[in-house]
């Protein structure tokens, strides 16, 4: 753990001499296939991985980069859309808004569907409503099916966003589990910058085309990779949780003391009923809870929705070029979204938040000073530069932690037993915070510009606090032993 950081836990500290592997064996044994690094010196040996583990992750991480080609969709299309359908305004913004009522709609049922048939069968099935959504969209020649079309992506969309992130946290180990789970935001960038680019030169129909490839590249890839071995134990399929551990962990890894961790504490929560919505709001579950909405509320009220989308208004309205603007975003985004996968599992969870939520915070004061100095007509020439560096350092620092941690801290603190409920609430009220701040960022910014950016800066602000006062650290630890730390009345009978 990083020195200095406040760490809520009680695990038993190594020797400074004792080599360690991602899993709760106590062999000393060097194990092919899987991670062995001295503790103090993991940040600066190189260490090898099973390849199992490589693949099934990237093969997960499709269904990021699906997210991210819905999302960024609308904006290269939308010239060619509305003149060749001749479409209004309205029509347009109905189009691109329908997207957040279909992941809404796929945010609520996510959680029931990846407990009844499986991860990797939810994230087949989320494919297959994308597939369909991106055929309608591509052959429409009416708006009500570009609508049809839309919503079906959106429905995917919010499947995926809660299935992707759960199954990488539990299919990798400990000591990798944050850095690869961050994959799934780098990949939504990824998928949002790629789509930008490859749409300012193609038609929108093939462009609509072209996102079901990978679509159908996860679709197909989805029955050679292991399900997870924590929903095998939940549905009692023992033997096959054990036979997919020892897949991600490498033939000769030795995978009994973390198959027989997985297995008993499963069956502990076992002797409890799985929880529906309204069950979750229980004492034994409080302090997940809150963590987890929490995390979802203070990301999206942070403003990031009406910055990213509005960047280019932003721009004009103090006074800055709005293409040089986006295309420096877009500069900053993806290496900073990098560099938190890199230092995810090296610094922890807390110390990048409290660092990337710092700077959301000095992001917004930075935009909402250019916008006062505009309404107090002083240093106008200042404002442009101001509102540049606001932006960029706002979309850096959220690219940074705020961005990919809460979905991966979203991923670890739930028990199995109300994991598909709570991840769904979750990612539900994460898309309709989306909403709310998407919908309103218009009207906030005709009332008071300056206000605005003072408002998501407190907010920005507040999630400082929230995070040192109420963010447990969850780097190094099990799956099982951060549940047990912050639900613990939960596998008491």
């Amino acid at each position: 753990m990083m020195r200095g950081w406040p760490i809520m836990e009680d695990s038993k500290s190594l020797e400074p001499s004792q080599s360690w592997i991602p899993l709760l064996s106590n062999t000393e044994s060097q194990v092919h296939g899987v991670i062995t690094c001295d503790k103090q010196m993991m940040q600066s040996e190189s260490c090898s991985m099973p390849a199992t583990l490589i693949l099934t992750t990237l093969v997960a991480v499709f269904g990021s980069y699906v997210f991210g080609s819905a999302v960024g969709y609308s904006s290269p299309a939308q010239s060619g859309i509305m003149d060749e359908l001749t479409l209004e305004v309205a029509d347009y913004s109905f189009f691109g808004s329908i997207l957040t009522i279909g992941a809404i709609i796929g945010a609520f049922v996510s959680g029931r569907i990846a407990d009844c048939v499986g991860r990797r069968v939810a994230m087949g099935f989320a494919e297959v409503f994308c597939i369909l959504g991106w055929l309608a969209i591509a052959f429409s020649n009416v708006a009500w099916w570009l609508y049809i079309g839309r919503l079906l992506v959106g429905c995917g969309m919010g499947l995926l966003s809660y299935v992707v992130p759960v199954y990488v946290a539990e299919v990798t180990p400990k000591n990798l589990r944050g850095g690869f789970t961050t994959v799934h935001q780098l990949m939504i960038c990824c998928g949002v910058s790629l789509t930008y680019l490859i749409g300012a030169f193609l038609n929108w129909r093939i462009l609509a085309l072209i996102g079901i490839i990978p679509c159908s590249a996860q679709v197909l890839s989805l029955p050679f990779i292991p399900e997870s071995p924590r929903w095998l134990a939940k549905v009692g399929h023992l033997a096959g949780s054990e036979n997919s551990l020892q897949r991600l962990r490498g033939e000769n890894a030795n995978v009994s003391q973390e198959a027989t961790e997985i297995r008993d504490y499963t069956e502990a929560l076992q002797q409890h009923s799985e929880a529906s919505i309204i069950g979750l709001f229980q004492l034994q579950y409080l302090k997940s809870l809150t963590v987890g909405v929490g995390l979802m509320i203070l990301q999206q009220f942070g403003g990031v929705n009406g910055i990213v989308f509005y960047a280019g208004s932003i721009f004009i309205s103090a006074g800055f070029s709005a293409s040089i603007g986006t295309i420096a975003m877009v500069a900053v985004q993806i290496p900073m979204t990098i560099l938190g996968v890199l230092l995810m599992d090296k610094s922890g969870r807390r110390p990048l938040l409290l660092a990337s939520a710092s700077g959301t915070c000095f992001g917004c004061l930075l935009v909402a000073l250019s916008f006062l100095l505009l309404d107090l007509h002083k240093w106008k020439d200042l404002s442009p530069i101001l509102a540049l560096a606001g932006v960029l350092v706002y979309t850096g620092s959220f690219s940074l932690g705020m961005g990919g941690i809460p979905w991966v801290i979203m991923s670890e603190i739930f028990p199995i037993n109300v994991k598909g409920s709570a991840g769904s609430l979750v990612t539900l009220v994460s898309w309709l915070c989306s909403w709310i701040v998407s919908y309103a960022f218009n009207f906030l910014m005709s009332w008071t510009s300056t206000g605005t950016f003072f408002i998501f800066c407190g907010i920005c602000g507040f999630t400082v606090v929230f995070v040192a006062k109420l963010v447990p650290e969850t780097k190094g630890r099990t799956l099982e032993e951060i549940q047990a730390s912050l639900n613990p009345f939960s596998t008491k009978t």
